[in-house]
């Protein structure tokens, strides 16, 4: 799976979890760019990642992510 990909798949988790299918994520998107996106949706949103592509992470992963492209680069690690 390459990145392009990962980002595509990523992008259809967040309209799922978000509820909300004009979300497009990019490299740059944080919480703060996603009304919804509080403390509780976060660890669905990982929650779902994981099961999406059927990963795990452990809490200080999830702790240092930054933005969507960190969690992309993190996915493509795991699926490596």
């Amino acid at each position: 799976m390459n990145r392009e990909e990962v980002f595509q798949q990523l992008n259809g988790v967040f309209q799922d979890v978000f509820d909300d299918e004009t979300i497009t994520i990019n490299e740059n998107t944080t919480a703060d760019d996603i009304e919804m996106w509080d403390s509780f949706e976060h660890i669905n949103l990982i929650v779902a990642t994981e099961k999406s592509f059927g990963v795990k992470f452990n809490m200080k992963e999830v702790v240092g992510l930054h933005n969507v492209g960190e969690m992309v680069d993190l996915i493509l690690s795991k699926l490596a």
